[in-house]
């Protein structure tokens, strides 16, 4: 049999070589060092034979920055986790322990609980079983064996997956450790120079909340003490970011147990939303959409008819009916109250484009599992609206639209990617349709030069959609807003508007969420920004500090002169030093700080402007400055 290299070049291999055979017919050197091999684009265990004629490379310990070299160095490491975590806790109950973007993690059932404070010793113990020295073996056997023998060992969680698992059944062991594994693996522990265990989390199997919870173990593994330095400096930063941190640092908003996924907005968190909601409003009015409000409970059948309590059943809240009425259910959506609205009334062609904007409390049952501070919540707000147009508007639309989402974005300096989410298995309407609506959404992302990538099935059941994603600190990606066009909800509700021929024809809707959920977006610019808003947006724009007792007259009327100018002006006359003051106003992050005693005056204010050092203005100038950098959140005003 023959591979092919890299350079181009073929090797030739005895029948059913495997990428190891390969590593060791280039030289020993590259043997020795060889971690992985990926075979025309996938990565295969450099224990299994190849295929004649296939593409290799192979991976050694040198691709330190290589996804899928550290990937493998990672699931080895997941692997010497189960192992101590088994020396330590006799009777503990292992389940799965894959590599995850950034690290790996375990999921355990222990016999009594453990806490934060176990995970020194567990990392000691793999740094031991890395000194001792581990190399793993690949065995594969029957079904009936690999049940036989989990089930004698008491381990339920891998006796489920084993019955479960289709295909070959495959086994590694690293010193008197085994695990059921697809692979692949280190051919031995010499390469992993670096390892931390970062946290626990309770996970339930399988992700379902029937199911028993475990303990999750999270931890990374490099090839070098150097990069996981960097790495954990990287974390330290991206906690020091973290927006449900700094939520409660700027006192913008808290969660609570008795509202799970539900935020409760403070006064200088609502400065914030308020400023996004003013935005929306705006940009809207000037965009020609019209506001609108919409029930928040509506019957099931409006669920069915729209194909929500199909497609979406078990993400909605169901509201108690008294006896002998028809139950109800939550919103998940706006889409529903928005067709029934247009249908309320006969329409034109000349009516169209409508388009509806509605800021509305949506309610979706995300399990407790998947919240996460704003980004994942159950009551999200969105900023929402549907537009409901003639074939021949659709392009035009979609390119307002996306001219909408760069102009918001801007505003706050970040920049989402594009996907492009296409016909899900599941789905309504016929494939021409599909195709038509598939070409208009991605020819209006080539007209506008946007890059994008294209998800296979992740479109909604009723249409293709472009997504807008953004990463949190941690690297994490979510989707912000959306464009979805529609050809069926519009024919599920039967509307029609009357057409220049006097027939009655289905009007397609756009539904689009620019910023998306609201919660969520503020969640971001809040690790975006690092809590240092800019002017436009900060909820306490200045703070003003009386040196003493004699001057609190003064800062008081300063306060009101700039708060009867729009500015949003706290004053601290705590009797606290100033420096302590100054210190607590950065903390907070204010992006000025006046200073005001016995020198100064509306000639001369000390002012402390963050990130540009101490300066002396008068109070025109300074009002000056707090105009210009205001205007930043409308420079269309």
């Amino acid at each position: 049999m023959k591979v092919v290299l890299p350079d181009s070049s073929e090797l030739e291999l005895p029948d059913g070589a495997s990428g190891l055979d390969a590593a060791r017919a280039i030289g020993p050197k590259l043997a020795e060092q060889a971690v992985l091999v990926r075979a025309n684009g996938s990565v295969r265990d450099l224990r299994l034979p190849l295929e004649d004629g296939a593409e290799i490379q192979i991976l050694t310990t040198r691709d330190t920055g290589d996804e899928d070299a550290l990937w493998v160095l990672r699931h080895s490491t997941a692997h010497l986790l189960a192992e101590a975590v088994m020396r330590l806790h006799p009777g503990v109950k292992i389940a799965i322990g894959p590599p995850i973007a950034d690290g790996f993690y375990y999921d355990f059932e222990f016999p009594a609980p453990i806490t934060e404070s176990d995970l020194e010793a567990i990392e000691e113990e793999i740094r031991r079983e890395i000194a001792e020295g581990r190399t793993w073996e690949r065995e594969e056997l029957s079904r009936e064996d690999a049940l036989a023998r989990f089930e004698a060992e008491g381990q339920p969680y891998k006796v489920e997956l084993a019955r479960e698992a289709e295909g070959e059944i495959s086994l590694y062991t690293q010193g008197d450790f085994t695990d059921l594994c697809r692979g692949p693996h280190l051919q031995d522990a010499k390469p992993i120079k670096a390892v931390k265990l970062t946290g626990l989390a309770g996970a339930y199997w399988r992700g379902d909340e029937r199911n028993t919870q475990l303990t999750r173990i999270y931890g990374t593994a490099f090839y070098s003490q150097a990069d996981l330095d960097a790495h954990l400096a990287r974390l330290e930063e991206a906690r020091a970011r973290d927006h449900r941190r700094l939520g409660t640092q700027l006192d913008l908003f808290h969660l609570s147990d008795h509202s799970p996924g539900s935020p409760f907005w403070h006064p200088k968190g609502m400065v914030l939303w308020n400023a996004l909601e003013d935005l929306r409003r705006r940009e809207n009015r000037r965009r020609g959409y019209l506001e609108v409000k919409t029930p928040l409970l509506y019957d099931l059948q409006t669920y069915k008819t729209s194909g929500h309590y199909e497609n979406y059943e078990e993400n909605m809240f169901f509201v108690r009916a008294h006896e002998g009425e028809e139950p109800m259910a939550l919103k998940p959506m706006n889409c529903p109250g928005h067709m029934l609205l247009f249908g309320s009334q006969l329409r034109s062609y000349r009516d169209l484009p409508l388009r509806y904007a509605e800021s509305s409390t949506l309610h979706r049952d995300e399990r407790g599992g998947t919240l996460h501070g704003l980004l994942r919540v159950k009551h999200i707000t969105q900023d929402d609206a549907h537009v409901f147009v003639t074939e021949d508007q659709i392009q035009g639309e979609i390119d307002a639209m996306i001219d909408f989402v760069r102009y918001l974005y801007d505003r706050f300096g970040v920049t989402p990617r594009a996907e492009l989410s296409t016909r899900p298995e599941k789905r309504l309407g016929t494939d021409e349709q599909w195709d038509r609506a598939e070409g208009a959404l991605e020819e209006a992302l080539k007209r506008h030069g946007m890059e994008y990538v294209i998800s296979p099935g992740e479109g909604t059941f009723y249409g293709p959609k472009i997504d807008l994603h953004m990463t949190d600190v941690l690297g994490r990606s979510w989707q912000m807003g959306t464009i979805q066009l529609d050809y069926q909800m519009p024919v599920q509700f039967g509307l029609t508007y009357m057409g220049p021929d006097n027939r009655e024809h289905s009007p397609v809707v756009i539904h689009r969420a620019l910023l998306g959920s609201l919660e969520r977006f503020l969640g971001i610019l809040v690790e975006h920004y690092g809590g240092e808003f800019p002017f436009w947006l900060a909820p306490v724009q200045a703070r003003v500090l009386p040196v003493g007792e004699s001057h609190r007259e003064a800062t008081g009327a300063l306060q009101q002169r700039l708060f009867a100018e729009g500015f949003r002006v706290d004053v601290d006359e705590r009797d606290e030093t100033v420096g302590k003051r100054i210190r607590e106003a950065e903390l907070e992050k204010v992006p000025f700080v006046l200073v005001y005693g016995d020198r100064e005056s509306d000639d001369a204010l000390a002012v402390r402007e963050r990130g540009a050092g101490q300066s002396t203005l008068s109070y025109d100038a300074l009002l000056a400055r707090f105009r210009e950098l205001a205007a930043e959140g409308d420079p269309e005003a």
